[in-house]
């Protein structure tokens, strides 16, 4: 499976050329720096749930926001890995996570605007540098989860919603 965010789209009449002429994300979603992505976990875990009903193994292939500036992506990634760990905690076959992406890749329809890796690539000398979300992201990988710890280090503005008795 590969989540990135919640579309809502819908067609207009004016404009039956286009298929899906407005695209919008949902009220209150807060948007990554180019307005590509909006941080949506709660669509994550539908997504999920969706999946889950065919009863097959569910492997999450690419899950990520484009940040050039590392300011969203911590909290995305915690709240979507909270929306992963509330699936495996009823038993859905989850079988593995993998964030999209380690560094900068170039996307295809959008060339090298969109800045998804944990480290970040200089195009014209191969340079990469390090984002401070690598550090949540190996941290969750080295502890097999989430820890209100690591939270309140990385996105403290979400810590009431991961962890509510802390």
């Amino acid at each position: 499976m590969n989540y990135y965010t919640r579309d809502m789209v819908k067609f207009d009449l004016g404009a039956s050329n286009i298929l899906f002429g407005h695209r919008q994300f949902p009220k209150g979603a807060e948007v990554s720096p180019s307005g590509f992505i909006a941080n949506v976990p709660e669509g994550f875990y539908e997504s999920l749930k969706w999946a889950h009903a065919y009863n097959l193994p569910i492997l999450v292939t690419e899950n990520g926001v484009e940040d050039h500036l590392d300011t969203l992506r911590p909290k995305y990634l915690v709240e979507h890995i909270h929306a992963l760990w509330r699936a495996v905690n009823f038993n859905w076959r989850i079988k593995g996570y993998f964030h999209w992406s380690l560094v900068d890749n170039f996307e295809w329809e959008r060339g090298w605007t969109q800045r998804f890796g944990l480290w970040g690539l200089d195009t014209s000398t191969q340079e990469r540098i390090r984002r401070p979300s690598v550090d949540l992201y190996a941290e969750i990988c080295r502890e097999n989860g989430l820890s209100s710890e690591m939270v309140h280090e990385y996105a403290p503005e979400v810590l009431a919603k991961v962890f509510p008795q802390v």
